[in-house]
């Protein structure tokens, strides 16, 4: 027994040994592998020519360099910003920041829970793009960070559409006061007393000046006379004086119209009844747009301006005026409808026109930037008021037959995501 205790210790004492030889050997050969890094290029580096070199040679991205207070940031691996345009509609338990009840800025047409239609699930619904996220509207850090501005909604009944839904949302935290309007209450303006911020829309639906036969609800008694070199001075006038300005345009082109330049008639869209040129609206649509894109891109304007595209209608089997109809109830995928053809014309002029403008307005320092809705909207079919334009249009007769609005938005509705971008593009950054 005592002689296998002595075995195993010095057997113990021999792996020790060895043990200690091994550290003493991988000591030396790290000592020699430093001192040989530290004496010549890594053998990749090398091969690589000299230009190459120096530029590998820079200190990497995670290493904290101190750099000269005057030379400005290098902007390496910044992330490209996502398009706010491009994504899904998800839904949204939560639902709607107001009511049609809680907001009172909400007009009849528009009323759709008011006017009784019996379906909610439009409601629980909201834009997110495909490659970030959008927090939800929040108004009072809106109106914080607008405080002492002005705001312009410059268009057709769409601008009225989504200003009412922007003043509702805002009215969460605060009444908005009503300080103008004109005789036909299409233009109007309201004050937040407590931030002073002013909100205005401004009818304009031309955007250029426009004389326009007909009633409240759109029937023509005759051609519109359109000055495609005339602007619409209910816009210009004021145009210094706000500090954000969102113009719109589109649908109002559609219509049969007589077209002057130099005070003197051109030409027309649909005037059977004339004897004139028949130019069409994509003409004087880009007509239109150049003369107001080039005014804005010129104008030396320091505040921010954006063009939204115009939005598509959803009639089905027919046009407002000939039964059409919009009975979707939920939100599409891309690629399960198409824009028409109308739309689609409208929007490549606006685009193309923008692109022209965008690039001048930098050139002179003016802030001009597309708010590109259409495509964001063309997935809401189900965002119309369609029959519930008015009050309870099924109350005498349940077959009866309604003129359907299957071109405005539901308040609250689809429309109120317009603002979600709107405040992560202005207030977000």
């Amino acid at each position: 027994m005592k002689l296998n205790c002595m075995q195993w210790l010095r057997n113990k004492q021999g792996h020790m040994l060895l043990k200690l030889v091994v550290a003493i050997l991988f000591m030396g050969l790290a000592f020699r592998l430093v001192f040989f890094r530290s004496t010549r290029l890594p053998p990749v580096l090398e091969e690589i020519p000299l230009a190459e070199k120096t530029e590998l040679a820079e200190p990497p991205l995670s290493v904290q360099v101190q750099e000269n207070e005057d030379q400005a940031p290098r902007e390496e691996n910044v992330e490209e910003k996502c398009d706010l345009f491009t994504g899904d509609w998800i839904p949204n338990p939560s639902g709607p920041i107001y009511t049609n009840q809680s907001c009172s800025l909400i007009e009849s047409h528009q009323n759709c829970m008011n006017n009784g239609r019996p379906d909610t699930g439009y409601l629980y619904w909201k834009w997110n793009p495909r490659d970030c996220e959008i927090p939800p509207f929040d108004p009072e850090r809106f109106l914080e960070t607008m405080r002492h501005k002005t705001w312009a909604l410059i268009g057709d009944s769409i601008s009225r559409n989504h200003v009412q839904s922007l003043l509702c949302m805002l009215s969460t935290v605060e009444q908005p006061l009503q300080v103008y309007h004109d005789e036909e209450y299409r233009s109007k303006r309201w004050h937040f007393p407590s931030y002073n911020l002013t909100i205005s829309v401004i009818w304009s639906p031309f955007l250029v000046e426009a004389a326009i036969f007909e009633d409240f609800n759109g029937v023509s008694t005759s051609e519109v006379e359109l000055y495609l070199d005339k602007f619409d001075k209910k816009w210009t006038e004021s145009y210094q004086n706000f500090d954000y300005i969102i113009f719109s345009s589109g649908e109002w082109y559609l219509k049969s119209a007589i077209y002057h330049e130099n005070d003197t008639i051109v030409g027309c869209h649909y005037c059977p009844k004339r004897n004139l040129t028949q130019l069409g609206f994509v003409f004087a649509y880009h007509k239109a747009l150049q003369y107001v894109f080039n005014f804005v891109a010129t104008s030396n304007h320091k505040g921010h301006i954006f063009f939204r595209t115009s939005t598509p209608d959803h009639f089905e089997n027919g046009e407002w005026f000939s039964g059409g109809t919009c009975p979707k109830t939920t939100p599409v995928k891309e690629g399960e409808i198409e824009l028409k053809d109308l739309n689609r014309i409208l929007r490549d002029v606006e685009l193309e026109e923008f692109e022209k403008a965008a690039a001048e307005a930098s050139r002179n320092g003016v802030n001009l930037k597309l708010l590109d809705l259409t495509l964001l909207s063309l997935l809401r079919p189900d965002g119309h008021p369609g029959p519930y334009r008015e009050f309870h249009p099924f109350a005498g007769d349940k077959n009866a037959t309604v003129q359907n609005d299957c071109l405005h938005w539901c308040l609250p509705g689809p429309i109120d995501s317009w603002n979600d971008v709107i405040m992560e593009i202005v207030v977000n950054g």
